[in-house]
């Protein structure tokens, strides 16, 4: 058995279902201070972060990568239990496989083989760890992103372990991601018989025509370069007392937008907040900021993976910002160069999720490889931009 094998293995083993860690990330700052690694634990609540740093000074490179998983769902769906790691059919089977126990797993055994290899590189290698990327990731590394700002910590660059590749390993990495907005609006009415409407107000044929008038709109005055169009979506509408003779006395609905750097949050709910004045609704609104848009352009970072991923999996990668979010979201306003690239995501979420052992076992090669090209060790430089996949 391999090592990135083995550690994905027992990473598996925890069932570390969000906020949990159960002790995934002890486990690794064992092993990594064995091998000359700080270790600072930042947690915060409930959620466990954990921050491993070797070197000194910059530039600062850091692994970024959560411990936590998604829940399982129902155990009897699953050909094995989920938390019992089982090799079938080329893969490593197991909640957290994909998403993101055998990045992590590779992420270790990379710093591993670095330090080893190169015991007095220039700068930094860091791991930053949270078991908050699953859930509210409020305590995560959004917590500690904050703290790294009060205190002046640097970060140059920044690679994220999330499965991006979609049909191989390597075919496409995260150079961005777009922002997360989410509206809960109550809409107030007043309740009444419908048989007599000029005698209430119903909120939910108030709130249709603002809807509508935002679901249907373009937002992007014109498109962003390497972004999806904004896109305002929404998710749940609520209203009604259950009676069919009963005007609703107040009206609910979700929505969210994922957004491109055209647009600030604080942009869009002034925006948004106008439309209903001009409809003129009524209302209580919560605004959710899960995250502001980020973006790498060409630079250090995104070269080392490009070359990295022709290297060690033969292909150029697809650069694009496509997909939900991730925890790179808190690390890009501290300055840091963010790219995502980690193994398929065709299982990620899902009963039986799994990892392909090919993948597993590439990916410490992979992320060393980058590590070696950004700080110029073993001969490795990354090479200026050419010919990139968009």
């Amino acid at each position: 058995m391999s090592d990135v094998l083995d550690l994905a293995r027992s990473l598996i083993a925890r069932a570390s279902v969000t906020p949990e860690d159960a002790g995934c990330q002890d486990a690794i700052a064992e092993r990594l201070a064995a091998c000359g690694f700080r270790i600072e634990r930042l947690d915060a609540g409930e959620v466990r972060n954990l921050w491993a740093t070797h070197g000194e000074g910059g530039p600062v490179l850091v692994f970024l990568g959560h411990t936590d998983v998604v829940p399982p769902g129902p155990e009897a769906d699953w050909r094995s239990p989920p938390f019992v790691p089982e090799i079938r059919d080329g893969a490593l089977h197991g909640r957290g496989a994909a998403d993101m126990k055998g990045s992590v797993a590779a992420f270790v055994i990379a710093l591993e083989q670095l330090v080893a290899a190169h015991p007095d590189h220039p700068g930094t290698l860091a791991l930053l760890l949270t078991s908050d990327e699953e859930g509210d990731a409020i305590d995560g590394v959004r917590q500690v992103a904050a703290r790294f700002a009060e205190r002046g910590e640097r970060i140059d660059w920044c690679l994220v372990g999330e499965p991006s590749s979609k049909d191989r390993l390597g075919d496409v990495v995260r150079i961005g991601r777009r922002g997360s907005l989410t509206a809960t609006v109550v809409v107030h009415g007043v309740q009444g018989h419908v048989a007599y409407p000029e005698l209430a107000d119903n909120p939910i044929h108030r709130m249709l025509p603002a809807l509508q008038e935002l679901a249907a709109r373009a937002w992007d005055p014109q498109p962003y370069p390497d972004f999806p169009p904004t896109s305002l979506q929404i998710a749940n509408i609520e209203g009604g007392t259950g009676a069919s003779n009963v005007i609703p006395g107040s009206a609910r609905v979700q929505f969210n937008l994922r957004y491109a750097p055209s647009w600030t949050s604080d942009a869009l709910i002034a925006e948004i907040e106008s439309v209903f004045d001009r409809h003129g609704l009524r209302r209580e609104v919560h605004w959710h900021r899960s995250g502001e848009p980020f973006h790498t352009p060409e630079g250090a970072l995104r070269a080392a993976v490009r070359d990295a991923v022709q290297a060690e999996c033969g292909i150029a990668p697809d650069e694009n910002t496509g997909g939900g979010t991730s925890d790179g979201r808190f690390v890009a306003p501290l300055g840091a160069e963010v790219v995502e690239l980690g193994p398929r995501n065709g299982s990620i979420h899902k009963i039986d999720e799994h990892i392909a052992l090919d993948e597993l076992e590439c990916l410490p090669r992979l992320y060393r490889g980058v590590a070696e090209r950004l700080l110029g060790l073993g001969g490795r430089e990354a090479r200026p931009a050419t010919g990139v996949s968009r």
